[in-house]
């Protein structure tokens, strides 16, 4: 393995991380409708859980209303219950042909709740960001432990991978901003 190999390598890890934390934070309800709350939610289908996204139409008529209205209508009923037995906090309102998730506008605590939230995410990205590091530099060292590079390289190589970390860090806490910025919004 090269010295270029574990930092392509360690890129590509933070960016996963980042990923992560994106579709995290895609399912924290910011109190207007969205149908990525609804990503995690797995439906009991004939018994096989299947995502509700696969199942039925999902839209958004007005910013704080969310419908769903299934291809199958006998799977009504079952999204209704896994929707109502997940940790939404939305009760569904069903109607025979469609399901309507009213969006509540969310309090001043609930919103500071959903920030500290946001900001443990953020802080379990940093540390997974600061693993993918810490194995890079090992990395580092057993090249340099083999004589494959120099201690010059060495020290560059830290250095690099220290670079790298920064700006995954900082991406973090640009995410983790937005977030709050949209959250606080009222």
């Amino acid at each position: 393995m090269e010295m270029k190999d574990i930092f392509k390598d360690a890129e590509e890890r933070m960016e996963k991380t980042i990923n992560v934390l994106k579709s995290d934070y895609k399912t924290i309800r910011a109190g207007r409708a969205n149908a990525a709350v609804l990503d995690k939610i797995m439906v009991d289908y004939y018994g096989v859980p299947t995502p509700i996204k696969q199942m039925a139409a999902i839209s958004v008529p007005e910013p704080t209303v969310l419908t769903i209205q299934p291809w199958d209508a006998t799977s009504l009923k079952a999204i209704e219950k896994a929707i109502s037995s997940s940790d939404l906090g939305i009760n569904p309102q069903n109607d025979g042909k469609i399901i309507r998730l009213n969006f509540p506008t969310l309090t001043e605590d609930r919103r500071k709740e959903l920030c500290k939230d946001i900001r443990k995410m953020a802080e379990d990205s940093k540390v997974a960001v600061r693993s993918i590091r810490r194995d890079a530099i090992e990395k580092l060292k057993a090249l340099k432990k083999d004589s494959v590079i120099t201690e010059d390289d060495l020290k560059d190589g830290e250095k690099k991978t220290q670079d790298i970390t920064d700006k995954f860090v900082k991406r973090i806490d640009e995410e983790s901003a937005v977030k709050e910025k949209e959250i606080m919004e009222i």
